[in-house]
């Protein structure tokens, strides 16, 4: 028969939940404590511990301590500076944000801003699905302007309903000088916490951040 370890089993069987950090730091402080009065007590009177060992050592578990406080008071702190920073973002939502982030094609033209390299002779639009495979490669001419995208591949066929990013490659000297992102307004739907600050949901799952937004308008209706 095999029995379970019982440490730190409560009286049900069940382990308690686990500390705060502060809380063990305290309970971690009584018992340092506790074993420097015990160590006190036994030292050898012949050859006593120096008085300024004890100072380093209540210093060192001190210093510990506050190191401790001031961790979770900056999780704590980190934690509603980011709730007020979503917060701000919260009249997004609703809105069309015009970014590099994929967007979602569900039988309506796409709008897609383009950025040729300066001096291109040659560009080609690039298109891929949801799992970054090429669906579509055409040329098109030389334009800072936009297009519109029907969701037609280069052979005359029709894409799928889904989410697509563009890429669009200008080429110098019959050479390809340079790759960009195409950008595209898609609907806002959600303002997340992420970890290094607010993430923008678009239509169709695709994220960006809101330093990546270039142009904002009211949704567009179908």
């Amino acid at each position: 028969m095999t029995i379970a370890p019982t440490d730190n089993l409560t009286s049900t069987g069940t382990r308690p939940p686990p500390q705060p950090a502060a809380e063990k730091v305290s309970s971690d402080y009584q018992m340092f404590l506790k074993m420097l009065t015990t160590q006190m007590k036994n030292q050898d009177p012949l050859n006593p511990i120096e008085s300024s060992d004890y100072a380093v050592q209540l210093a060192t578990f001190s210093g510990v301590e506050q190191q401790v406080k001031t961790n979770d008071l900056l999780t704590a702190l980190t934690g509603q500076l980011g709730v007020t920073a979503m917060g701000q973002y919260a009249g997004w939502v609703g809105m069309e944000a015009r970014s590099a982030a994929p967007v979602a094609y569900s039988g309506n033209p796409l709008t897609l801003y383009l950025t040729p390299a300066a001096g291109a002779e040659k560009t080609v639009l690039v298109a891929y699905d949801a799992q970054n495979r090429e669906v579509m490669r055409q040329e098109i001419p030389v334009s800072g302007s936009s297009i519109q995208w029907t969701g037609k591949t280069a052979s005359g066929g029709q894409v799928m309903n889904g989410t697509y990013s563009f890429r669009l490659e200008s080429y110098l000297g019959g050479k390809l000088a340079q790759t960009d992102k195409v950008e595209a307004f898609s609907k806002i739907t959600e303002v997340r916490q992420g970890t290094s600050g607010p993430i923008l949901v678009m239509a169709g799952g695709a994220t960006a951040l809101p330093a990546e937004v270039k142009a904002l308008r009211p949704a567009v209706m179908p």
